[in-house]
């Protein structure tokens, strides 16, 4: 290649490759440890009707699930929070994204018993945390101060 074709195609190249970098960081497609984040927001000032908030949403707590497959244990944790990690036992885990835990003492501390396609499950008769949730994306939105209403997941 002479020497303006080598620079067009990294004119080409790099901006493509920072694109696809960043497009996987916003969808957590690629975790590390087989963990998941699990992004909540909050209704400050109202409350909750469905998916609606009569308030305003607030970015909430994140939780942070990693599964370990050789114990048969997902620990969790709140990033940012002084609280130590919690853990599920007694697991099945296929991988990160696809795991299901009994009920436990541990189990009201925990959004969820369980991840399909890296995504909470929810079940009313369990004892976990209510909880909202958003994309990566719209809770970095949220915390850096801006208000939209399709963020809720």
């Amino acid at each position: 290649m002479d020497r303006s074709k080598q620079l067009k195609f990294r004119w080409i190249a790099i901006p493509a490759l920072l694109f696809l970098t960043f497009f996987i960081w916003t969808t957590d497609k690629v975790t590390l440890q087989g963990e998941r984040t699990i992004y909540t927001v909050n209704c400050l000032n109202g409350s909750w009707d469905g998916n609606r908030c009569s308030g305003e949403i607030a970015a909430g707590p994140r939780f942070r699930y990693r599964a370990l497959m050789a114990r048969d244990e997902v620990l969790f944790w709140v990033l940012g929070a002084q609280e130590p990690s919690s853990k599920l036992t007694g697991c099945k885990i296929e991988d990160g994204r696809h795991w299901t835990c009994p009920e436990s003492a541990e189990a009201p501390k925990s959004l969820t018993l369980a991840l399909l396609h890296g995504d909470p499950v929810r079940n009313p008769a369990w004892s976990t945390r209510p909880f909202h949730s958003t994309s990566k994306v719209g809770w970095f939105l949220l915390d850096f101060g801006f208000k939209f209403a399709q963020v809720i997941n």
